[in-house]
């Protein structure tokens, strides 16, 4: 990608933030009444120096990692699987709430714009999922001017908001407007102060996508990787800043019924089209926001199951080379915090510091191992930016599970616990079960093959003596339970061919080397799946056997594995249901699946 089209591509979810940051750091501050606004700039100085410093970790980030350095990766490569898988639930976390909480953002400038969509808050947030969920099931990208003008049009709307707010309230004054009821409900302490500013510190989230998407630029990826960055850093702390100036020029505090764009839009523009210009801009970046987690989540998740910390189905591509498992679970799982909280922005965001700067802390302190341990040109300055990002992160990370624990902190923390948990039991599991199929010096010796019989022209009664078989092995892999289905083909004393689905042709050489080695004992037929699928290529090659040889009553062999406990039992392809339905318009086909427990 260009520059120009991945800013707005990779930092809509940073950028529009900046539609509920600002507006929740006030919405804790106001608690305490004016006493409490007047700590307003002490605290958003403090997430700008937070922003800033983190964006600069970020840039070391991308130098070291020029092929995508994702929390997971980095955490991981440098502090041990279980630190990654830690920063992995920190990131799923925040995927999960980006898509609630842009949601949620989003519907509110709707309903500030026409209230009389506030009663249906709930049923247009999960209509929003859905459409993201079909859109993203159909390979729905981001690319292009079609989803760059969103974010640019935020961009526009934001400075013109701030720009001719400040002049008006500033050089000419507002329209005079009651003042705003800020009756202090709580006192002002050391505990607000650090809930207001872990709540204003979630206008970082997404800060970490361009360091994840580095591939994606134009040569030399790397530099237009962070230039992009510092843009993005730079544009994140004018739009911030400018927010909590024009508030308090304003003195505008947030309400129940409109959200503080709102207010400072109708301020400075009235009713008029440039009001709802910035309402449009403001929904349509959040949308696109929402959706950057639809790239994420998915990918991270099927990294988990590459490295067998989560179930392989997350791994498959669809027709459409989406990740379309883990799509469904992202939508699933928004959904379901969405209608929890009922789509209220501001009881969703005590939620979202914790995942995010979980997943910052650990990148960065695995950064600062990274430079420790590669001691390369300038590794010094290097470690030292990652160092401060990653105390700062930390201190937000901690300031936000304290000050927001009974808040709902706590349902955050809870799910990085059952998260690690899961993955941990995930992955003894598959390694019980690779322990089990690894092949050894005493394996039974390779099954024997025969020739085929004549084929029978038309389908009619027939006797046993005038079936004509073809036993079809379909073979994932070559393991224990790949050679105990062979066995069992060969033992029906038939004609015997083993198939193999190759998703890539480098895959597919590997497993022919592979049968080489082994002995070539069976013939082998590969198909390469271009689109990754494996269910309907097998069953066109079946068809083509079918077309060849009409005759032929084709026993179609699979390996299965079946787990002593049901529960682990989803953690493996259910490959042999989804063939039996695919094969059972088919005559003279016959599937049967060969167990192999662990």
């Amino acid at each position: 990608m260009r520059k120009l089209v991945a800013l707005p591509v990779l930092s809509a979810d940073a950028l529009s933030s900046v539609a509920y940051g600002p507006e929740a750091l006030l919405a804790v501050l106001v608690l305490a009444g004016t006493a409490g606004l007047g700590y307003v700039f002490p605290v958003s100085g403090a997430i700008v120096l937070l922003i800033l410093v983190v964006g600069l970790s970020y840039r070391q980030t991308i130098r070291a990692y020029p092929h995508g350095g994702g929390s997971y990766i980095v955490a991981g490569d440098n502090l041990g699987p279980v630190a990654g898988l830690v920063a992995a639930a920190g990131l799923m976390t925040d995927y999960v709430l980006t898509v609630a909480v842009s949601i949620a953002s989003g519907v509110a400038a709707v309903t500030s714009a026409i209230p009389g969509f506030a009663s249906v808050t709930v049923p247009l947030g999960l209509g929003v999922i859905a459409l993201l969920l079909a859109g993203n099931l159909r390979g729905v990208r981001q690319a292009g001017v079609l989803f760059a003008a969103p974010t640019y049009a935020f961009i526009i709307a934001m400075f013109l908001l701030i720009t001719i707010g400040l002049i008006k309230g500033i050089g000419e004054g507002f329209t005079p407007r009651p003042d705003p009821a800020v009756t202090a409900t709580e006192g002002i302490g050391l505990l607000l102060i650090m809930r207001a500013f872990s709540s204003g510190a979630t206008a970082m989230t997404g800060i970490e996508a361009i360091s994840n998407a580095v591939p994606a630029f134009r040569p030399v990826a790397w530099r237009q990787a962070r230039t992009t960055l510092s843009w993005m850093t730079g544009l994140l702390i004018a739009m911030f800043a400018g927010i909590i100036v024009l508030a308090h020029v304003a003195d505008v505090v947030p309400s129940g019924q409109e959200t503080v764009l709102s207010q400072l839009a109708h301020l400075s523009f009235g009713s008029g089209w440039l009001y709802v210009f910035v309402q449009a801009a403001t929904a349509a970046v959040l949308l696109l926001a929402a959706n950057t987690a639809y790239n994420d989540f998915p990918r991270v998740l099927s990294l988990l199951a590459r490295d067998e910390f989560a179930p392989r189905m997350f791994m498959r591509l669809g027709d459409r080379l989406a990740y379309s498992n883990g799509i469904i679970l992202l939508s699933l799982a928004a959904a379901l915090v969405f209608v929890a909280f009922d789509g209220q922005t501001t009881a969703l965001i005590p939620l979202y510091a914790v995942g995010v700067f979980l997943a910052f802390t650990l990148s960065q302190c695995g950064m600062v191992v990274h430079w420790w341990n590669k001691r390369s040109p300038n590794w010094r300055r290097s470690m030292a930016f990652n160092a401060l990002g990653a105390l700062l992160s930390f201190l937000v990370f901690i300031t936000a599970g304290i000050s927001k624990f009974t808040s709902g902190a706590w349902v955050a923390i809870l799910a990085v616990g059952l998260f690690l948990l899961l993955t941990l039991r995930i992955h003894r599991h598959y390694s019980s079960v690779r322990a089990s199929l690894r092949l050894r010096p005493d394996t039974a010796p390779a099954p024997q093959h025969t020739t085929t019989g004549p084929p029978v022209n038309e389908e009619r009664e027939e006797l046993p003596d005038d079936v004509h078989h073809l036993v079809l092995v379909a073979l994932a892999t070559l393991d224990l339970a790949g050679l105990r289905a062979l066995a069992y083909a060969a033992s029906l004393g038939q004609p015997v061919l083993a198939l193999h689905i190759g998703l890539t042709e480098e895959e597919a050489q590997r497993s022919r080397a592979y049968w080489t080695a082994w002995g070539d004992h069976v013939p082998l037929e590969i198909v390469v799946s271009p689109y990754r699928a494996t269910v309907a290529p097998l069953v066109h090659h079946v068809q083509a056997l079918h077309q060849q040889h009409p005759g032929l009553t084709l026993t179609v062999v699979l390996p299965e594995i079946v787990t002593r406990h049901r529960r682990y039992q989803l953690l493996h392809n259910r490959t042999a249901p989804r063939l039996r339905r695919a094969l059972r318009p088919l005559p003279k086909v016959v599937i049967t699946a060969v167990p192999f427990h662990v």
